[in-house]
Order: structure tokens, then C-alpha cells, then sequence
């Protein structure tokens, strides 16, 4: 049974790459209430995977992530997004390449983006990353959700190529990472 008040909870909306990546990380963390894949950041309205994909429309590939910012904070989130993605590589993430892969933080609100530009300038001074980070930094306007096969993807196609040889070792690397903070159904 879900105790939360859902009027506590917050929403980041993400785009690191392929969604399918994504999702599953964000998915297993305490505190993370629900997540979906969507499209955001473009013109076309209510646009569909292929749309997305012949890179016209302007959209990325996004996981909206719901939280309750009491167990989980909004600048964790987007550290641990920073982590599982590359974000010093403009419109793509490894072998995907276009516009809808780019790495972006469409922020809800005014505190959400100093959140993200406090974050973005920790990494920086960090050097965790070699390059420049690149990611867009734009106000949320409009979240369209993705597919019903795209949702839960990873969990539903576990033997599948990509799943296996891209999804897999980097679900593996973030369960070792942030075992801490892992619901207890995945531990």
C-alpha cells in the first residue's frame, strides 16, 4: 500500500541518452516513487517513437521521475543522473546519436533550476567528467508519454540484445554504487 501523499511529491523531468537506460535506475531508488518514459522538449505535439526518432521534432527522450523530495532530494537525483550518462557529448550517448538523445534537465520550477546550475557547477569542479558538460538546461513545458511498450522496458525484455550488452552493466554498475539507496525489492 502506497503511504505517501502524492501532493508531496515532486517531478524531474530527464534526458540522458536512450529512456530505457534511465528508467530502471531511477526506478529502484528508495524514495522514487513512479517512473515513466516520455518525449519533452519539442514541437510536434503528442508525437509518437517514430517521430522522435527522425529527429524533426525536437523532442528528447525523458524519464519523469516522481519523488518525494523527504527521502530523496532533487540534487541526488540529478547526481546520480550525471553518473549513468555522459553529458559532455552534444545529441548523444554512445552509438545513439541525434537530437532526442541529449543530455537535458527540463526544470519545474525556479528551484529545481538552481538546483541543476549549483549540481552542474559541482561536477565541473569535480572533474569527474574530462570535457565540458553540455546539458540543456530548459523550463518544462509538456511531457508526452511514451509508448506502452517502451514503459518498464528493461524489466520486460531482460534477454534482449541492447538490454544485455548496454542496459544491463550500467544497471549493474549503479546497483553496486548506490546499494545503500536501493529499495529492498532489488536488493
Amino acid at each position: 500500500m502506497n503511504t505517501t501523499d502524492p501532493k508531496k511529491l515532486e517531478v524531474a523531468t530527464l534526458g540522458g541518452g536512450c529512456f530505457w537506460c534511465l528508467e530502471p535506475i531511477f526506478a529502484e531508488l528508495i524514495g522514487v516513487e513512479y517512473v515513466v518514459v516520455g518525449y519533452s522538449g519539442g514541437q510536434e505535439p503528442n508525437p509518437t517513437y517514430n517521430q522522435v526518432s527522425s529527429k524533426t521534432t525536437g523532442h528528447a527522450e525523458v524519464v519523469q521521475v516522481s519523488f518525494d523530495p523527504g527521502v530523496i532530494g532533487f540534487d541526488e537525483i540529478l547526481r546520480i543522473f550525471f553518473t549513468f550518462h555522459d553529458p559532455t557529448t552534444l545529441n548523444r550517448q554512445g552509438a545513439d546519436v541525434g537530437p532526442q538523445y541529449r543530455s537535458a534537465i527540463f526544470y519545474h520550477d525556479e528551484n529545481q533550476k538552481v538546483i541543476a546550475e549549483r549540481v552542474i557547477q559541482e561536477i565541473e569542479a569535480k572533474k569527474i567528467w574530462p570535457d565540458p558538460i553540455v546539458t540543456e538546461l530548459t523550463p518544462f513545458e509538456e511531457f508526452f508519454l511514451a509508448e506502452e511498450y517502451h514503459q518498464d522496458y528493461f524489466n520486460r525484455n531482460p534477454n534482449q540484445g541492447y538490454c544485455q550488452v548496454v542496459i544491463a552493466p550500467k544497471v549493474l554498475k549503479f546497483r553496486k554504487k548506490y546499494a545503500g539507496q536501493l529499495k529492498k525489492s532489488v536488493v
